[in-house]
């Protein structure tokens, strides 16, 4: 049998093919051309196990055209594999070959390669957030102009209802009016776009059975619940809840040897958009659910805010597991029992 590993970059690729004995059979540079990274694959093609893709974030359009051209596919987890210490040589084509020689030994940490139209609304809710985020900082620009020349507090609603002429009546010298005025026209361009958007969004997803027993968890609204949804996937692919938990990473990571804690492990591994959302939930949470108020006083009064948060994020990370799994809506009893 064969084993592929391909050291992924933005112009260029490493391909390797390696046999049963970690022998190089083929080996090469490539540039970006999925017809070239296939025709060089071809005369191994019904010997290759797999070819294992290095998950970079830029991997669809060759992940999917080697799928596409029937071979089997892994997606390395970068973040999950260590080299071995203590090489004297490496590279890009020592990359390529550690990568089939995981394969080769059955010890490959993989991600999940999510179909292309998942993948395409997902990152359209991404999208969204980016759009969010350039927004609030525009807003927030706004916010400092008024208090530096006014000593004025603006809300961000109110700035979001502000026009042209609105600032043009604040008495503001010329200049300061066109500083507003330009972060003005971005928000309110911004903000038709998001509307846009998050439309899509609740067609695609709106009416989900998964979307509406999401919906059921306090502090889980329309926006969360997508992008729950839409960054959970098959909720099959989890084995258990701490798996979930752990991939949300609401859980703690450390090394520990003889009861004593020897450091930390990758506090960042994990989906970084389902940790924001579980901790927005919580935030939300705490005030609409009387049950969640009291479970994270509890936990505050013990520890501190952040730690009692996370708790809570938790908490409703693992609700929404078994949620999807079992397919029954929010039980605020068993959840917070």
């Amino acid at each position: 049998m064969k084993y592929s590993g391909i050291d992924l970059h933005s112009n260029n690729s490493v391909v390797t093919v390696m046999d049963d004995n970690d022998r190089v059979v083929a080996e090469k540079r490539l540039p970006n051309d999925l017809a070239k990274i296939i025709g060089f694959l071809s005369p191994w093609r019904e010997e290759l196990t797999g070819v294992v893709v290095e998950s970079t974030y830029n991997w669809y359009w060759l992940v999917d055209g080697l799928q596409e051209a029937g071979f089997v596919v892994k997606r390395a987890n970068t973040g999950a594999i260590k080299k071995y210490d203590g090489l004297k040589h490496s590279g890009d084509e020592a990359d390529a070959r550690h990568l089939a020689h995981l394969l080769r030994l059955g010890i490959l940490p993989t991600g999940t390669i999510l179909p292309p139209e998942h993948r395409a609304i997902r990152d359209l809710a991404r999208k969204r957030m980016q759009l969010v985020r350039s927004r609030t900082s525009h807003i927030l620009a706004i916010e400092n102009i008024m208090a530096r020349q006014q000593a004025v507090k603006i809300t961000s609603n109110i700035i979001k209802r502000l026009t042209a002429e609105g600032v043009e009546q604040m008495g503001l010298p010329a200049d300061v009016s066109l500083a507003i005025q330009s972060n003005l026209a971005v928000i309110i361009t911004l903000g038709a776009q998001i509307d846009l958007l998050e439309k899509r969004l609740q067609e695609s997803v709106g009416e989900r059975p998964d979307y509406v027993l999401l919906s059921s968890v306090p502090g889980i609204g329309r926006i969360l619940a997508t992008i729950i949804l839409l960054e959970t996937g098959s909720i099959d692919r989890f084995a258990a809840v701490g798996n979930f938990a752990s991939y949300a990473r609401c859980v703690d990571s450390q090394h520990t040897s003889n009861g004593k804690k020897k450091g930390e492990g990758n506090t960042r591994n994990g989906n970084k958009y389902l940790a924001w959302a579980f901790v927005e939930a919580a935030n939300f949470a705490l005030r609409f659910c009387p049950e969640a108020k009291r479970f994270y006083e509890r936990k505050k009064a013990r520890t501190n805010t952040v730690v009692a948060i996370k708790a809570l994020a938790h908490k409703l990370a693992r609700a929404c597991f078994h949620i999807l799994k079992e397919r029954k809506p929010f039980d605020v009893t068993r959840c917070f029992a």
